[in-house]
C-alpha cells in the first residue's frame, strides 16, 4: 500500500463502520481519519458510531447509548432492544452493500451482527477490528468468530496465531490508544485557568463509561476520595465522562455535595489527566490513556455478583489492567470485586500522592509497558486503515 488508490471505480469506495460503545467510537474515529487521508477523501463511510465518529462526518444509524451495556443486570432488560439494533445494523449492511463491513470491539453484539449478515448476504466481506481477550478467558470464542468473520485486525501480535489456528485470517495492527497522547501544555493551561499553584493537588475520577460501572463503582470511589482528602488535605476534583453516562454521573455528583468539575470534552479530559497528581479509574482503556500522560493511577472494578461469578470461572489471567498484563506484574495498583474497597483504593492513592519513589516507579513501569505496545512506531490506526483498504479489494 503506497498511500495512493489505483484503479478507482466510478462509485466511491464504500466502507461500513460499526461501533457499539464509547471506546469503539474513539477507535472508529481514528480509523475514519486515516481512511480519508489515505484515499484523499475518495471514500464513503456509513454505519453506526458515537460522538467522535459523528464529528468525523458519520451519520449514525442510531445512538450507541442503546448498545453500550455490559453485565447480566443491564443486558437483560434491554435484550429486545439490543436484538432490534442487531437486526437493524445487519439489514442496513445488506441493503447498502458496502465494499467491506468493519465491526469494532463490542464482541457479543458484533458477532451477532456478523452472523446475520453472513446468513443473508454471504458475499459481503465482514472484518472484526479488536479481538476479544481470548487469551484471558473463553478461548473457544476464536472458533465462533471464525464462523462469521472473514478477517480480524488484532491489537496484539500474539493474538494472530490464535486465530490462524482456527482458520480465521488475522493481521496485527497495534493498539491505537498509544496515538492519543495530547500535545504538551494542556495540563499547565488548565491549572492556570483554575488558579492552581504547583503545590495544589488535583484528583481525577473515572468511574467508567457504562451505566453498570457507574452504579457499582461510584459509591466506593466517592468514599475512597473522602478518605484520601482526610489524610492528604484538600484537592480539586475533576471527573471526565462521556455522553452516554453523563446524566447519571451528574446526578451522582449532585447527591455527593462536594464540588466536582465535570467535563464531556475530550481535550479537557486530556488536560485533566496531565494536570492530575493521581487518578482513580475503572479498569479499561482509560488506564492506558492515563499512562500516556504519566498520571499515577489506581484502578478499581466491580460488577454484579452474577457477572462476577461467571467471570471467575473463565478468567485465565492474573491481572485486569492491560499494562499489568503486558508487564506480568502489578505495576498499577488494581483492586477487583471484594478487594475494591475504599480502604484499599485510598491507601494506594495516598501513597502515590505522598511518596515520590512510589510515584516515579509507577510512571517508569507505565513507560515500559507503552513501549511494548508499540509507542513510537507507525501509528496503529494507519496500519489498520491500510489493512481495511487492502481487504476491500478496491
Amino acid at each position: 500500500m503506497t498511500g495512493q488508490i489505483s484503479g478507482v471505480s466510478e462509485r466511491p469506495l464504500r466502507i461500513m463502520l460499526v461501533a457499539g460503545e464509547p471506546s469503539g467510537d474513539a477507535l472508529g474515529a481514528q480509523i475514519m481519519a486515516q481512511l480519508k487521508a489515505i484515499t484523499q477523501g475518495r471514500v464513503t463511510l456509513i454505519g453506526v458510531g458515537g460522538r467522535d465518529m459523528r464529528a468525523m462526518g458519520l451519520q449514525s444509524l442510531f445512538s450507541i447509548d442503546e448498545t453500550a451495556v455490559m453485565g447480566v443486570r443491564d443486558v437483560a432488560p434491554r435484550f429486545l432492544q439490543l436484538l432490534s439494533r442487531i437486526r437493524q445494523t445487519a439489514s442496513f449492511a445488506i441493503e447498502h452493500k458496502p465494499d467491506i463491513c468493519v465491526l469494532i470491539d463490542s464482541t457479543d453484539f458484533m458477532r451477532r451482527v456478523a452472523g446475520r449478515i453472513k446468513k443473508h448476504a454471504p458475499g459481503l466481506k465482514v472484518v472484526k477490528y479488536v479481538s476479544p481477550q481470548i487469551w484471558a478467558s473463553r478461548p473457544g470464542r476464536a472458533k465462533a468468530m471464525a464462523r462469521v468473520f472473514d478477517h480480524i485486525l488484532c491489537l496484539f501480535d500474539f493474538e494472530v496465531p490464535m486465530y490462524e489456528k482456527v482458520g480465521l485470517a488475522a493481521t496485527f495492527v497495534g493498539n491505537p490508544v498509544i496515538e492519543r497522547a495530547p500535545p504538551p501544555g494542556l495540563g499547565a493551561a488548565l491549572r492556570e485557568r483554575l488558579h492552581l499553584t504547583p503545590s495544589d493537588r488535583v484528583i481525577v475520577l473515572l468511574p467508567g463509561s457504562r451505566r453498570s460501572e457507574i452504579r457499582f463503582l461510584w459509591p466506593v470511589f466517592r468514599e475512597a476520595v473522602e478518605r484520601t482528602l482526610a489524610a492528604t488535605g484538600p484537592a480539586t476534583l475533576i471527573l471526565p465522562t462521556v455522553q452516554t453516562v453523563a446524566a447519571q454521573v451528574r446526578e451522582a455528583v449532585a447527591a455527593w455535595g462536594r464540588r466536582v468539575l465535570i467535563t464531556e470534552d475530550t481535550t479537557e479530559k486530556w488536560a485533566a489527566f496531565e494536570a492530575a497528581n493521581v487518578a482513580l479509574a475503572a479498569s479499561g482503556t482509560v488506564a492506558t490513556e492515563l499512562a500516556l500522560t504519566a498520571t499515577p493511577t489506581v484502578v478499581g472494578y466491580k460488577v454484579g455478583w452474577l457477572t462476577a461469578a461467571g467471570a471467575r470461572r473463565i478468567m485465565t489471567v492474573k491481572y485486569i489492567t492491560l499494562l499489568n498484563i503486558i508487564l506480568d506484574r502489578p505495576a498499577i495498583p488494581e483492586f477487583v470485586q471484594e478487594e475494591c474497597t475504599a480502604e484499599n483504593l485510598s491507601r494506594e492513592m495516598i501513597s502515590l500522592l505522598t511518596n515520590p519513589v512510589v510515584r516515579m516507579t509507577q510512571i517508569g513501569a507505565a513507560e515500559e509497558a507503552l513501549r511494548k505496545l508499540g509507542h513510537g512506531a507507525e501509528q496503529p490506526s494507519s496500519r489498520a486503515a491500510r489493512a481495511i483498504l487492502a481487504l476491500s479489494g478496491r
